[in-house]
């Protein structure tokens, strides 16, 4: 089996392929933030679950074996539940671009494109290490 053919690492490539080409637009949207009448785009988010076709996946349950035992739920949901964020501002002109939010997107896609590099390369040094090889 080669090792572009491992679902982990397809997955890890297809995510920088995706953040490489959410860049692409952001940089788009950094040049045309003074062009009357543009409007920023975007990628839609990356879902690992729609792409998980080759994981296999098992469920872990939990049982109570004591009756001081207590289980945290919440019926809110998740405190850190993602919230939908307000529309930026269009100008005068038309324009739908605040640069202050595409730089906040350009860093958060550039620490996230790193942190997929930085795991793909994890992974392939744990392949070495389990065949033997050290690098």
């Amino acid at each position: 089996m080669g090792l572009m053919n491992m679902p982990v690492f397809t997955a890890l490539t297809d995510k920088m392929r995706w953040h490489q080409n959410r860049q692409g637009l952001l940089a788009e949207n950094v040049a045309n933030a003074e062009t009357p009448g543009y409007r920023g785009r975007d990628l839609a988010q990356y879902d690992f679950a729609s792409r998980s076709n080759g994981f296999s996946s098992a469920t872990v349950t939990t049982t109570a074996t004591q009756p001081t035992h207590f289980s945290v739920s919440s019926s809110e949901g998740s405190a850190f539940g993602a919230q939908r964020m307000a529309n930026f501002e269009i100008t005068p002109e038309g324009n739908g671009v605040s640069l202050e939010d595409e730089m906040m997107k350009v860093t958060t896609n550039s620490m996230d494109y790193q942190a997929a590099t930085s795991l793909y390369q994890k992974s392939i040094k744990i392949l070495k290490t389990a065949m033997g090889r050290q690098s």
